[in-house]
């Protein structure tokens, strides 16, 4: 006979595996195959002490359903400057929104926990509704600013906050701190976040003045302090740096291969200073070609749990911010020793492959090295030998010039086997900001990219694919730079996409291969909508990150992948170095494996998470600078393309990369409605549409530093193509605000939070074309191009990998 106890887990369990449905009494027991008159009178006393005990509730109609406790949901916050906010929790999934009473005061970049009030309404564009119910983590713990000396009440003043996100609240100054003067920028510590008694307020005491607001390079000096970025070396790892030799000394080079004699030379541009990699090639007596790839060996110095060690951890990478870098290893190893100076010898961690016709590496050696420089040359002059043939800067590097032309030999060889297997590469052009001594910037010079910098590219990119497959047969621990292959949906919302211009996809959609891609931007070289199909293409790309386990890299349609080429800049590199080392001195066997299984994660997880901080940094240097240069040069009129649209307007591109906004309200000739599935804003009466890759003409109304905007008006509207697509009427559109030019969304949000067809727009911040970088940036969506870093090399001097 069937117990209470059983009774009662088996009327619980079927309701819960039923949740959400309800049941009568009746189908209950007819489910447990209880019918019996005698039976029925238990169900209801155990449905009766379920209901005490909350865990089954009776509906409207009298039926049963399990009372299922929802478990939080954890997510980040993006708040808008008007009070309201979204949850990112899923990265496959609509953001929630939260409306201003239920944030629980949450600041943009909180990580929050949440429950839902609103599930997704199905075939809208409406996401969840949710409310806040705890905050996990604050994203500030100091704020930098403009202090402005006022007392109030207990405060000495208050610090001017600037971001466009946190415009609603005040932070007032305590006088537990520093007491600074008017106009200086300061950090300080938060004592205080919003609450129901404060709700638009903090509080903290200043802990440093930076300088004054008006001093050179104050301005990207705050952007460092906004960030959190490590600038400032402790003094034991300046004193451990100041102790190292600057030569390498006699006993450094036991058990090293001398090839202080092969005719190497580093090729950078010319304002490197720190050169981490050299090469040399010749062509062998089989026809094949020797690739030499010779990388400064900085885990030599670096060793694990010195200061060194832990500053360059902390760091993770060098930050390169248009008049300054913030180096990862202070100058005298990073210019001195470990810089591959012409002439000096110096350790190195080499990698040499035989690679044939075909571009197949055929054999490879990896060991480290004692190496020389024999020249320092710039990519300037190599391009002048290869490309324009100069005879002046031939004849200046006439024993060198024979294995110049054989390097791109190789490296048109190489780049045609990256071809084969379907590289994607994405052709954008990058900025170099030009300042003056005092910081201002007064020109913005598009950074050119020949065949020397191309074959650079080509070597670095052989050298980690060499190095990566090598210790992946190996079947050790290792660290690795993968690029997932895109998420199925958002791969198939790009090739729907495609289908609206007639552009095909060749292939299995569920099985997305590079090449397929690949193809794809060959069917459009040329075209109109090339540079919108590029957008939309990284956009559905997913993040190049490190990790442990090999995954393999989709965007150069490699199947293993590392990061071995830039120790002086990059903490995953040295740590590649020191791999290699460790099991040639250990050996493979399950204890030397052992030594750094647990160790990769940690590694992986935290130098992507600095790589991300350095590229939100040198993004927003940028995007200041370039609103500082254009300040200059409002009323002026400028070629440009349209790089994003959204329900409020659109973003357009300079020739000098420079983005600004083109608000609805702004575009007065029409009624602008958005079609998501095109992309585009059309005229409901003209039929006018503006869709990404589009050239307009532009004027521009207002440049904002500190906000980092820049705005534009459309000069020539009425040269824009007409469209057959026709948008539905619905007033319900717009939110109920009337009918006024542009128009607000659900959510009552101007410059806000708007989805493609997977509730996330999405942007790259491309390793040539490999690396998605989220772009929301809610509030002010704006569609950044960032410096194209092939493979997360983030310093705007070079594209390495």
């Amino acid at each position: 006979m069937t117990t209470n106890n059983n009774l009662k887990e088996k009327i619980l369990a079927h309701l819960t595996a039923n949740a959400g449905m309800s049941f009568s009494a009746e189908r209950i027991a007819h489910h447990l195959g209880m019918t019996d008159a005698d039976q029925f009178t238990p169900i209801i006393q155990e449905l009766a002490q379920l209901e005490r005990e909350k865990k089954v509730q009776v509906t409207d109609q009298g039926e049963f359903q399990a009372v299922i406790k929802q478990q939080p949901l954890t997510g980040v916050f993006h708040g808008n400057d008007k009070g309201f906010g979204f949850v990112d929790y899923d990265p496959d999934l609509d953001d929630m929104y939260i409306n201003p009473d239920h944030t629980l005061h949450a600041l943009n970049g909180d990580t929050v926990e949440v429950k839902v009030l609103r599930t997704a309404k199905p075939g809208s564009d409406q996401g969840p509704e949710g409310q806040v119910t705890r905050i996990v983590e604050h994203n500030y713990e100091q704020m930098v600013g403009e202090f402005k000396q006022e007392t109030v009440g207990n405060y000495i003043g208050e610090i001017l906050l600037k971001d466009k996100k946190l415009s609603q609240f005040r932070f007032f100054v305590t006088a537990k701190g520093l007491k600074p003067l008017d106009g200086q920028i300061v950090t300080a510590t938060i004592e205080t976040y919003p609450s129901d008694e404060s709700p638009q307020v903090l509080t903290g005491a200043v802990t440093e003045v930076i300088g004054d607001k008006d001093e050179p390079g104050i301005d990207i000096m705050s952007v460092i302090y906004a960030h959190d970025v490590p600038h400032e070396f402790p003094q034991e790892v300046m004193d451990q740096a100041n102790s190292i030799p600057l030569h390498v000394l006699p006993e450094e080079k036991k058990g090293r291969r001398d090839i202080t004699k092969q005719p190497l030379v580093t090729i950078d541009a010319i304002e490197s200073k720190d050169l981490d990699d050299a090469v040399v090639a010749w062509k062998m007596d089989n026809g094949h070609y020797h690739l030499g790839v010779h990388i400064a060996d900085v885990s030599h110095y670096v060793q694990p749990g010195t200061p060194l060690d832990r500053e360059a951890f902390k760091r993770g990478t060098s930050v390169y911010l248009t008049d300054r870098v913030v180096p990862m290893l202070p100058k005298r190893l990073s210019n001195g020793i470990c810089s591959l100076n012409p002439g000096e010898e110096r350790l190195a961690m080499s990698c040499e492959m035989e690679i044939d016709e075909q571009g197949r590496i055929v054999k490879h050696d990896i060991f480290q090295s004692v190496m020389k420089s024999h020249a320092r040359m710039t990519y300037k002059a190599v391009n002048r030998i290869l490309e324009a043939h100069d005879a002046k800067t031939i004849k200046q590097y006439q024993e060198l010039v024979p294995m110049f032309e054989t390097m791109g030999e190789l490296h048109k060889i190489l780049l045609k086997s990256r071809k084969r297997r379907g590289a994607i590469d994405f052709e954008a052009p990058e900025a170099k900001i030009i300042v003056d001594d005092k910081g201002h910037p007064i020109d913005i010079q598009l950074r050119e990219r020949g065949l020397a910098e191309r074959m650079i590219e080509s070597f670095m990119l052989a050298a980690n694919e060499t190095v990566a497959e090598h210790y992946f047969k190996e079947h050790v621990p290792f660290l690795y730079r993968i690029h997932e292959t895109p998420d199925t949906d958002r791969v198939k919302s790009f090739i729907d996409f495609l289908s609206v211009f007639g552009i095909n996809v060749h292939g299995d959609i569920n099985n997305i291969k590079p090449k397929m891609l690949q193809q794809v931007l060959k069917d459009v070289a040329g075209k109109p909508e090339e540079q919108m199909v590029q957008v939309m293409m990284l956009r559905s790309m997913q993040q190049a990150k490190y990790a442990d386990e090999e995954l393999g890299h989709f965007g150069l349609g490699a199947k293993y992948y590392t990061h071995f080429t830039s120790p002086i800049r990059r903490y995953p590199d040295d740590t590649v170095h020191r791999l290699i080392k460790w099991y040639d001195q250990h050996g493979k066997d399950e204890s030397a494996k052992a030594h750094w299984r647990e160790k990769l994660p940690e590694i992986a997880e935290h130098t992507s998470v600095t790589e991300r901080r350095g590229i939100d940094t040198e993004r927003d240097v940028d995007s200041m600078k370039k609103a500082e240069y254009m300040e200059d040069h409002v009323g002026e009129t400028f070629d440009a393309v349209v790089s994003s649209v959204m329900k409020f307007g659109l973003f357009v591109e300079l020739e000098n990369t420079v983005e600004g906004l083109i608000h609805i309200s702004v575009m007065k000739d029409d009624f602008y409605e958005y079609s998501e599935k095109h992309l585009a804003l059309i005229g409901r009466r003209s039929h006018r549409i503006f869709q990404i890759g589009q050239p307009v003409k532009v004027k521009l109304l207002r440049a904002d530093k500190d906000l980092r905007e820049v705005d534009f008006e459309l000069i020539n509207p009425e040269t824009a193509p007409k469209t057959k697509i026709r948008i539905p009427h619905n007033d319900d559109r717009r939110g109920g605000r009337g009918r006024g030019r542009g128009w607000r969304n659900n959510n009552g949000e101007h410059r806000g939070h708007y989805r493609n067809t997977q509730g996330k727009w999405r942007h790259s911040n491309e390793e040539n074309g490999h690396q998605n970088n989220r772009q929301i940036n809610r509030g002010q969506t704006r569609h950044h191009n960032n410096s194209r870093d092939h493979e997360g090399n983030n310093n705007r001097r070079r594209r390495r990998h």
